[in-house]
């Protein structure tokens, strides 16, 4: 009896195991990114990482347009979350977006040049 009960765990948390990674893949997707920027983006990965990820901003002003392009980025991801939202929650999610979007520009220069402080 104590064997049949083992087995039948054992069997049972392999089951569990399977629906927990079948689950994991079909919901494991970045639902706020633009269907055409996923593809672009499948595409680069493809291809591997390019070198210029692995190359430092040297300049502050290159430091900057970096920080600029990933806060641009981050507020069309929030503009394209706010599109899943119910129609009455929409607005106040677009100005939660644009907000935060204009207080990050405003501090992108203090955050660039702490950065540049906390480097050696």
């Amino acid at each position: 009896m104590r064997h049949s009960s083992i087995v039948l765990r054992g069997a049972l948390a392999c089951l569990l195991g399977t629906f927990s990674l079948a689950h994991a893949q079909t919901t494991n997707t970045d639902a706020v990114v633009d269907p055409t920027a996923a593809r672009q983006q499948a595409r680069e990965i493809a291809q591997g990482d390019p070198a210029r990820w692995y190359r430092e901003d040297a300049t502050r002003q290159a430091q900057l347009r970096t920080l600029h392009k990933e806060i641009g980025a981050a507020l069309q991801e929030a503009k394209n979350a706010c599109k899943k939202v119910p129609a009455t929650e929409r607005n106040a999610c677009l100005q939660e977006a644009r907000a935060t979007y204009q207080r990050d520009m405003a501090q992108a220069k203090t955050q660039v040049d702490g950065l540049a402080q906390t480097t050696p």
